[in-house]
């Protein structure tokens, strides 16, 4: 009989249809898909009758489903992979008996090998085509056709496709290699039956959480192959491979590799696995990103999951950090990171565990400072990690703070972002203190510096008699030797008289003994020559004899000397000495102990105050972060004071502060990362009672208060209103802050201000905490010892004012505003306290009046008639006290702290009083009559036109359908008869101010002389304070009229200009800026002189008029042009404060459209003229500054061709630089080199200047960076060796001017001076010509036609009118 065929595992599947030679199996006969299910019943029947053997008979039947698998229908495919499960599982069963008889022939073998190869062959041949069409189906259910028709044999497949895994497993234990004749098992069926394995993983779907099953079996799977069947180089080749290719197996097979390291016993595979990526050579995965991502993912959780052997194995890893691929680095630090936390962590790791620590550690440092922003922030990620854990040994802690500390000032906002977390993760993990104030550990650690110097210097002052015998011997030997050697001469008379030789040995060793303590050489020569020979043969007296005496007689003295003698010390008791020398060991052990204590103490209190300087530096940076634009970073700086805040820093309070603005930031994170900083740091205070909490939240919230500015005031008030709001203050802190108002609570002074305006800024969110208790707060603030401190009454009235800010009755638009009657007692009270406090020097009693005058406006019936009172009663003090002065006139003349003229004399603080009294109630009474009585007016004429209408109902609506009536409907639906009405109110309300309020019958009027008298005397009135306080109210009653203001303009622009007074010209320039709203006609002529005031040589006054013409120019109440160029001259002014103000100017000018982009050339052409006054370096900075405003496309292109045509008019060389540096500054697009091309002849011309071409070179250098299309390339190139020929040309041409003649330039005319910079003081050369009231504009204009002379050439300035007109986006 012949021999059964062999069946080879083919390549692939058609392989099988060719005649491959003898002996080999062929597929004989495909069947046709009709015929497919009578085939496999026939061998379902035949698998009865001969188990797996039948698929020997029927493969071909199993094959031709394959074959025809996109075709055949579902019920068949399914049907054969039941079938074929069933087989493989029946002889699965079987082959543990086939495999362990003996007795089994040759061809049974061979017959159960070849069915055992078909049938897992068609079994894994069926598994590879259903995942195939899952997956394929997978990527089509967005169809919603598809979706249902393939769904069901989906979830079949899926269902069985774990149990089908099993198998195969179990298959794969089988000692298989008696098939193959105790050989190992064929590789290509061990590749069959894991390829499958392999084929699963590559669906994108198996990382999902309802694939967990699966994917086990898989692992195990795989496991089996890999004890079992030698699976191992071919495993970590395809896991490789896969790893490369997907990505999303990465995670899986680190999970996989785990397991069988862990429970396999398969370490050696994860070695072979790093191995294998470890060789990839770098630049090869700089190319790959996404085989890059899947390694770096298999590493990262590979050293996660098995730390301890990724460790064994990280050496091959190391080159890839030097790599190119960012993304390796990361993964490589990151299982560094993870080795560190699980493995190399702690106390007790041997010497080789902690040098590769310390190695680890400083690799992680190195990498703090690598060239991708990534690999930064990643590694400042990972010492967070760290850190959170409590790997990073102590002896580190300084270092990497000092490189996050570093990495605050890094460009990149993510790395900014992660080294602001990693030092709120040392603060939170801190071993040192939970309060960490320099001041306080700065005492302790001087205490304990002090000890340990005292220590280190007792155990010095024990130890230094202890000096060996031996020692000292050597270092006597000299002058003994010396003496020995005088022995052998003639003895003086006398001598030996004196030394004899005791009675006994060790009275004569005493002796010697003393004699060589005492320095005594010669006689303790003397003598012990003396007792060799009187002691002879006895300890020590014992030598070598006469042979060398002097040697014998210096061996007994060293002996007797460094104690070494037997003879002695058979004599001393052994007790004793012995004793006393373990008393000494161990007291000396016990001091040595000590100081190791006390260094380690003191080195501990080293490194907290080392680390708390640290995070005071940090703290500085980071407050300056808190206005970034990156929200993300705002919002780590702000969680990051939360946390230094609760560890006690000093300086977190002035960050908690800084970050108060925030509360009105547009953005809501935020905003509401602010709200949560003070929610944690005050809201959750760690007291039991609730009345503990509320005094720890009160005096948290006082101490805020202490010398805080308005506006911080303010934006706390925005933020406790918003808590009140929300119910989240406690009742029990309100009580609390009327107990201390009231004084039931004691406390000083200071926090009953403070309470007050905690109230105050509570009442904003609900106006029932101060309306219910008005009484209270009338009589207790406003009472008799108001007069003691007028700050508190003030903070009084302020919390007051807050029911007239009360939203709630704006709801209903006619509703009446609320106001107490005249003869309330608070109108009472606020007059005689006014009034009191009038004639008694006070500093606070100035803001005092201003709120109470406020106040009163704002809530009485009938203010004008209580304030009028005031002004009467004050005015009546103010006379008596003139009376007795006359009376007194002896003693006027003399006093220094009188003003006088002549007929009389006021002491100064009344003449302040009522000069202040006077101005802030003019104002206030302005404010009345524009706000307060044009709405009221506006509110009465609205009801009785609606109750009016209510009346005319019905007439109304027969009057709408006759022809007659359909005008004045028309005018009412427009709204005319409204506009109207407003009109005709805002012209009474103008008429009043105008004629009525300082006309002679006015209370105004009486005063107004007073006024004007002490502005025009500055010589005879003063006092600082005086002039200051007059100048502000001639500027109030300027706002009352502007027939007063127009005649009194001149007076207060040249008070503005030549008051040698810092506070009058500051007071002048905000009474200027509120003119300008009020009258801008009026003003508009004087607006050079406030634009004058930015150079003002005081720093106060040059802030004051850079924040009032920030207001003006952002709400367009003065023109922009030429003069603009002053604000800009304010980004280099030496004060910080004025510097922001400029910023926070042109910051809110880009927001304007292209207002920044129309005034640059204006600008330009100022700070660029040589009469400026600005240096060249300052104009590159401001112009750094003003260009990183300039941000579109179209804007820096237009610009470009601008700057290249101002070549053309400019004169001095200083002008050809600063236009060349403006241009580098740009960010040349393809089209701006195109203007740069068309306008080359604009500045060819000035390339010989080196700056100027640098600057060319910078603009064509940023251009390349930037990546250029090749075309483009060619076209900078063109332009960079015309340049290039330019400049070496013109320095030809002055190389052969070295004769003499030079090219003629063109000289500039002469121009009048610009006014100084600010760094220069005024002069005081002004003269009254320079403040004549300029003429008006229509004069002006007028003169300017009738009348124009030829003009000299100028040298040219910038004129923007063409770019007024904003460029279209």
């Amino acid at each position: 009989m012949a021999a059964a065929p062999e069946f080879h595992l083919p390549l692939a599947p058609a392989d099988l249809l060719r005649d491959s030679g003898p002996g080999r199996y062929t597929v004989r006969d495909v069947l046709l898909v009709s015929e497919l299910p009578p085939a496999l019943a026939a061998f379902r029947a035949a698998s009865r009758a001969r188990g797996a053997l039948a698929v020997l008979e029927h493969f071909d039947c199993v094959y031709s489903v394959l074959h025809h698998f996109r075709t055949v229908g579902t019920a068949v495919k399914e049907d054969a992979l039941e079938l074929m499960m069933h087989v493989v599982s029946h002889h699965s069963n079987e082959l543990p008996a086939i495999l362990s008889d003996s007795g089994l022939s040759h061809a049974d073998r061979a017959a159960h090998l070849n069915a055992l190869k078909m049938n897992c062959y068609l079994l894994t041949g069926l598994m590879d085509a259903f995942e195939m069409e899952t997956c394929k189906n997978s990527c089509l259910e967005a169809d919603p056709g598809r979706k249902n028709k393939k769904n069901h044999a989906k979830t079949l497949w899926e269902e069985e496709r774990e149990p089908l895994l099993r198998l195969l497993t179990q298959l794969l234990q089988l000692d298989l290699r008696q098939l193959w004749g105790g050989l190992a098992v064929e590789e290509e069926f061990v590749s069959l039956m894991t390829g499958s394995c392999y084929r699963i993983l590559e669906n994108p779907s198996i990382g999902l959480q309802r694939y967990r099953v699966t994917r086990e079996a898989v692992t195990h799977l795989l496991a089996a192959a890999l004890v079992h069947c030698d699976h191992m180089f071919s495993a970590t080749l395809k896991i490789t491979q896969m790893v490369q290719h997907f990505e999303h197996v990465a995670p899986v097979f680190a999970q996989a590799v785990s397991l069988w390291a862990k429970e396999y016993g398969l370490k050696s595979l994860v070695g072979e696995l790093l191995r294998e990526i470890g060789q990839k050579c770098p630049q090869d995965l700089a190319r790959e990103a996404s085989g890059v991502k899947g390694y770096a993912t298999f590493i990262s959780e590979l050293a996660e999951q098995i730390p301890a052997l990724v460790l064994a194995n990280m050496s091959v890893l190391l080159p890839h950090l030097d790599g190119e691929s960012y993304t390796m680095r990361n993964a490589i630090l990151a299982a560094m990171a993870e080795v560190l936390v699980q493995v190399l962590k702690g106390d007790q790791l041997e010497k080789a565990a902690r040098g590769t620590r310390d190695k680890f550690l400083d690799v992680l440092q190195a990498h703090v400072c690598d060239v991708h922003s990534f690999v930064r922030s990643r590694v400042l990620q990972l010492f967070t990690r760290i850190v959170q854990h409590k790997a990073l040994p102590l002896t580190q802690f300084q270092s990497v703070v000092s490189l996050a500390v570093g990495r605050l000032k890094d460009k990149s906002v993510i790395v900014v972002k992660n080294a602001i977390q990693l030092l709120a993760a040392f603060l939170s993990n801190n071993p040192f203190s939970s309060k960490l104030s320099c001041a306080d550990l700065d005492k302790p650690l001087e205490k304990e510096m002090q000890k340990l110097k005292e220590m280190r210097d007792r155990c010095r002052s024990t130890e230094a008699p202890v000096i060996a015998p031996e020692e000292e011997w050597e270092a006597m030997l000299p002058e003994i030797r010396a003496a020995v050697q005088q022995l052998f001469e003639p003895l003086q008379k006398g001598e030996e008289e004196v030394l004899e030789v005791e009675e006994t040995v060790e009275r004569t060793v005493e002796q010697i003994t003393g004699l060589l303590k005492k320095l005594n050489y010669k006689s303790a020569a003397r003598l012990t020559q003396k007792a060799l020979c009187h002691f002879q043969g006895k300890e020590p007296f014992i030598g070598p004899g006469e042979e060398n005496e002097e040697a014998t007689i210096l061996g007994v003295l060293k002996r007797l000397y460094t104690g070494s003698c037997p003879g002695e010390n058979s004599e001393d008791p052994p007790g004793d000495k012995s004793s006393d020398k373990i008393e000494e060991v161990v007291q000396e052990e016990q001091t040595q102990t000590e100081l190791v204590k006390q260094e380690m103490l003191v080195q501990y209190l080293q490194d907290a105050y080392n680390f708390s300087v640290k995070i005071t530096e940090a703290l500085n940076l980071i407050s300056k972060m808190m206005y970034e634009n990156s929200v993300s970073v705002v919002q780590e700086a702000i969680e990051f004071f939360v946390t230094v805040s609760q560890f006690g820093v000093p300086q977190a309070l002035l960050g908690v502060r800084r970050m108060l603005p925030l509360i009105w930031s547009k953005e809501p994170g935020i905003k509401e990362a602010v709200l949560n900083a003070y929610r944690q740091l005050y809201l959750s205070p760690s007291e039991d009672s609730e009345r503990a909490k509320a005094q720890a939240l009160v005096h948290s919230l006082s101490l805020i208060m202490v010398d805080a500015s308005l506006g911080t005031i303010q934006c706390l008030e925005e933020i406790i209103s918003e808590f009140v709001q929300k119910d989240e203050i406690k009742p029990a802190v309100t009580q609390l802050l009327w107990e201390r108002f009231t004084e039931k609570s004691p406390c000083s002074p200071l926090e009953r201000r403070a309470a007050v305006m905690l109230l105050g800024m509570m009442a904003r969110g609900k106006p029932e905490i101060i309306g219910s208790n008005l009484d209270i707060l009338v009589t207790m603030g406003l009472s008799e010892k108001a007069c003691e401190d007028y700050r508190l009454p003030q903070e009084v009235c302020n919390v007051i004012s807050k029911l007239a800010r009360n939203p709630k009755p704006a709801l209903e638009k006619n509703s009446a505003p609320f106001r107490l009657p005249q003869d309330h007692m608070l109108f009472g009270c606020l007059s005689e306290t006014v009034s009191k406090g009038f004639a008694q020097p006070s500093s606070h009693w100035i803001p005092f009046m201003e709120s109470a005058v406020t106040l009163i406006y704002q809530l009485a019936e009938g203010a004008e008639e209580i304030c009028a009172d005031i002004l009467h009663k004050c005015s009546q003090q103010a006379l008596e006290k003139l009376q007795e002065a006359d009376e007194q006139k002896a003693d006027a003349e003399d006093s220094p702290h009188r003003v006088s003229d002549g007929a009389g004399s006021l002491s100064t603080f009344l003449l302040l009083h009522l000069v202040s009294l006077v101005g802030q109630v003019a104002l206030q009474q302005v404010a009345y009559l524009e706000v307060s009585v044009s709405a009221e007016l506006r509110r009465r004429r609205i009801l009785k036109e609606e109750k009016t209408k209510k009346k005319s109902d019905t007439s109304t609506r027969k009057q709408r359908a006759q022809s007659t009536g359909n005008e004045t409907t028309m005018e009412e639906e427009l709204g005319l008869v409204g506009a109207t009405a407003d009109d005709t109110e805002a012209e009474l309300i103008r008429s009043i101010c105008e004629t009525e309020l300082l006309d002679g019958k006015h209370l105004f009027s009486a005063f107004v002389p007073l006024v004007l008298k002490i502005c025009n005397n500055p010589g005879l009135y003063s006092d600082s304070a005086l002039s200051a306080a007059a100048a502000l109210t001639l500027g109030k009653l300027c706002m009352v009229s502007s027939e007063f203001c127009d005649s009194h303009l001149r007076l207060l622009f040249t008070m503005m200009e030549k008051s040698t007074l810092p506070g009058v010209r500051s007071n002048l320039i905000i009474a200027a800026g509120d003119l300008a709203i009020r009258f801008p006609n009026l003003v508009e002529p004087w607006t050079s002189h406030l634009y004058a005031r930015l150079r003002d040589p005081c720093p106060s006054v040059r802030q004051t008029a850079g924040l009032v013409m920030t207001h003006l120019i952002l709400k367009d109440m003065v023109k922009v042009k030429g003069q603009v160029s002053e604000m800009a001259a304010l980004l280099i002014d030496p004060e910080e404060e004025i510097v922001g103000v400029a910023q926070n100017f042109f910051g809110e000018l880009a927001n304007k459209g292209n207002a920044v982009y129309n005034l640059l050339p204006d600008i330009i052409s100022h700070l660029s003229d040589p009469n400026s006054g600005i240096e060249e370096e300052s104009f590159h900075t401001i112009m750094r500054h003003l260009f990183s405003y300039i941000t579109k496309d179209k804007q820096t292109e237009s610009l470009v061709e601008k700057l290249c045509q101002r070549f053309r008019t400019a004169r001095t060389d200083r002008q050809y630089r600063d236009l060349s540096h403006c241009l580098a500054l740009l960010p040349i697009s393809e089209r701006g080199l195109h203007k740069l091309q068309d306008n080359y002849d604009c500045f060819a011309d000035k390339l010989q200047d080196p700056a100027v071409y640098n600057c060319f070179q910078t603009v064509l250098a940023r251009f390349r960076r930037a990546g250029v299309k090749p075309e483009t390339k060619a076209l900078a190139e063109e332009l960079e060796q015309k340049l290039s020929a330019s400049h070496n040309r013109g320095l030809d041409s002055t190389e052969a001017c070295q004769d003499g003649s030079q090219t003629p330039m063109p000289v500039p005319a002469k121009r009048k001076p610009i006014g100084s910079s600010h760094r220069q003081p005024l002069s005081p050369a002004n003269t009254d010509d320079d403040f004549v009231t300029p003429a008006s504009r229509t004069l002006r204009n007028r003169k300017r036609t009738q009348k124009r002379p030829a003009r000299k050439k100028a040298i040219i300035t910038f004129s923007s009118d063409e770019e007024n007109n904003s460029e279209d986006d």
